[in-house]
């Protein structure tokens, strides 16, 4: 006698979704398209859009920008230094530099997870040009000409992807349609330009730990990514168990962040999730480049929000105070450096 599958511990599948039918017209359209977005969201925390309308050819020329720029040389990049300060996050981080902190704040638990758990990999920070918490630090013009416009360009046309993409959410929600944007009006946002080196896996290893498993902090995570993938995501049936999230190509990988998870009481989910180095990926040993993009959405660095009207009630009532976004966010970014 074969076994009967219990449904309920079936890993969720990460949902593709085609976002053009959020943008359409029809209000029926836009509301049950919103609905799967928030039912993905609920459910695994991670949702993946194609036709998001953000052309294909801006996020090619944004990779070719990122390719260059970690392929200059060391004495080169460093010229935009990331400060020693986590919560300044811009500029150039080496390989190392940057650890991977869940959870965890007190001094001596962060001393000594940067002593063991760091990820080999690089990247480039910039926010918008007018940030007073935190200016962007840029190499100088003269060594990558263009770099600069390239990514603030990028960032901005991000934003708009961000705004859509906090709409739909706001209707799944029942809410008003423009419900969020006041929240994230000043576009206090992060563009990341990372690149996993080539790394040799080791001797009898059967997989490579590109980054370790982790939750994003912020409203939600648009992700641009390469062929090459490796992300994958919690499984929330089983803890401990990951869910590999193959590339689509022209899609990008959304994700809420522990900020929108407290923000709606607990029904949306902020997952684990990490990259390691897809099997079969390697060739002679080695594994790839890697190379993607990751917009992480914030709240106003000013505000103070408390809990999202209709995510909690006499029944399932709030479960945190209201919450300062400046403190939270810098919490959290002085933790990683």
């Amino acid at each position: 006698m074969s076994a009967t599958l219990d449904p309920s511990s079936a890993a969720p599948a990460v949902k593709i979704i085609d976002f053009s039918l959020f943008l359409s017209e029809d209000s029926d359209t836009k509301r049950s398209t919103a609905n799967g977005i928030l039912e993905s969201f609920k459910t695994i925390g991670f949702v993946c859009l194609t036709n998001h309308g953000l052309p294909q050819s801006r996020v090619d020329e944004m990779f070719g920008w990122s390719k260059s720029f970690f392929a200059l040389p060391m004495e080169k990049k460093i010229l935009a230094p990331h400060p020693p300060a986590g919560t300044h996050h811009r500029g150039y981080s080496a390989p190392g530099r940057e650890i991977v902190v869940q959870g965890k704040y007190d001094e001596e638990t962060v001393k000594s997870l940067r002593e063991t758990n760091q990820d080999y990999k690089e990247s480039f920070e910039s926010g918008r040009e007018d940030d007073p918490v935190m200016p962007n630090i840029w190499p100088p013009e003269n060594v990558l000409p263009g770099f600069r416009q390239a990514c603030l360009d990028f960032y901005w046309t991000c934003y708009e992807l961000e705004k859509n993409i906090l709409r739909a959410l706001a209707v799944g929600l029942g809410l008003d349609e423009e419900y969020f944007i006041p929240f994230h009006g000043k576009a206090d946002s992060q563009l990341r330009l990372l690149h996993y080196p080539p790394t040799r896996v080791p001797e009898g290893a059967h997989n490579l730990s590109r980054l370790a498993a982790h939750t994003d902090f912020d409203t939600i995570t648009i992700l641009f990514q390469d062929d090459v993938g490796g992300i994958e995501v919690e499984d929330p049936n089983h803890p401990g168990s990951f869910i590999p999230v193959a590339p689509v190509p022209g899609a990008v990988v959304v994700n809420a962040g522990d900020f929108l998870a407290q923000w709606s009481n607990d029904i949306i989910k902020s997952t684990m999730h990490r990259v390691r180095a897809p099997p079969g990926a390697s060739v002679d040993g080695v594994v790839p480049a890697r190379y993607s993009i990751p917009y992480f959405c914030a709240c106003d660095l000013n505000l103070v929000v408390d809990a999202i009207p209709g995510t909690w009630s006499d029944e399932n009532p709030k479960k945190y105070e209201p919450t300062s976004v400046m403190d939270y966010v810098m919490k959290r970014f002085a933790a990683a450096y």
